[in-house]
């Protein structure tokens, strides 16, 4: 699989302040993503609803215009997965603006919420479908999002067991699955699919910092120098709370030099390593340690 690494900073090479990703348009499309956009085009006429599966951290970046492209104005369920790891207030203000449209219907999901998960999208998408059906024609969904999104998890949760491999790595199912769910909705579950060419810089920073993107295909620190803007700008208590720091770092670079020297990341001479430092900083984000974070909001777009 190739991957195309942007302008940036190298692991161990000097910062400079302020350069996050270049101008380079980002391409990462492995083979069975263009499969994969071929059988979703071919699938989508004969379904009744798609639910897109979206990040709740990052719902723009994490929408897929080809999904807007194929979808039409088919109905659609919008799910917010991750919610636990996202800003509440900002995520209820994402589902007020999807419903905005007559042809969607949204919800907020995370995986302690499984039970309502199961009732919930099940009964949306009925709500929404168009189609006239009688008692032997059940609903035909599809399920569609970037990778690593959550909808080999959603799956399991709609079925109550596990029938889908999931993973916190992108790109893990390469085929689509077919399954019946316990009320009778005919469920297919497809491989994530990114667009072929990211040309929003900021965008392919969000979802690099949410591990839709291999950590592979962009500097790595550079992501994280991204994060680390946003976070003392947007949610700098967090920051404070996290790290315990007295006084804030005034920059991004000056952020992981800190937490590399608070975490012990050092190198030969007391040198801090910013390369270990980012991978805490990003690992924080998206576990959730750092705290409920929500990259962008309605008013963004």
């Amino acid at each position: 699989m190739a991957t195309r690494r942007v302008a940036g900073f190298s692991p161990r090479a000097p910062r400079r302040e302020g350069v996050h990703a270049g101008a380079m348009a980002v391409q990462w499309y492995p083979g069975h993503m263009a499969k994969a956009r071929r059988e979703l085009a071919d699938l989508i006429p004969s379904q009744d609803v798609v639910i897109e599966v979206l990040d709740a951290r990052m719902p723009a970046a994490s929408h897929n215009p080809v999904v807007a492209e194929l979808r039409r104005d088919k109905p659609c369920v919008k799910v917010l997965s991750k919610a636990d790891l996202a800003d509440e207030a900002v995520t209820q203000r994402w589902l007020r603006h999807f419903e905005e449209d007559p042809s969607v219907l949204a919800i907020a999901t995370t995986l302690a919420t499984a039970n309502e998960t199961r009732a919930r999208v099940p009964a949306l998408c009925e709500k929404i479908s168009k189609r006239t059906r009688g008692p032997d024609k059940p609903t035909r969904a599809v399920i569609v999002g970037i990778p690593n999104v959550g909808k080999s998890s959603l799956t399991n949760v709609l079925m109550g067991r596990k029938v889908a491999a999931v993973s916190d790595v992108p790109a893990v199912t390469k085929v689509r699955q077919q399954v019946t769910l316990p009320g009778g909705i005919m469920l297919s579950d497809n491989p994530g699919l990114l667009a072929p060419r990211i040309e929003d810089n900021a965008a392919t920073m969000r979802l690099a910092l949410g591990g839709a993107i291999p950590d592979t295909a962009l500097e790595y620190d550079s992501v994280a120098l991204f994060g680390a803007r946003f976070f003392l700008e947007t949610y700098p208590a967090l920051l404070v709370a996290r790290y315990k720091f007295k006084d804030l770092p005034a920059s991004p670079t000056a952020l992981l030099e800190e937490i590399g020297r608070r975490r012990g990341c050092l190198r030969a001479g007391g040198v801090v390593d910013t390369y270990k430092a980012a991978s805490i900083l990003v690992h924080d984000f998206r576990t959730g340690v750092l705290g409920r974070i929500t990259l962008e909001s309605p008013r963004t777009f």
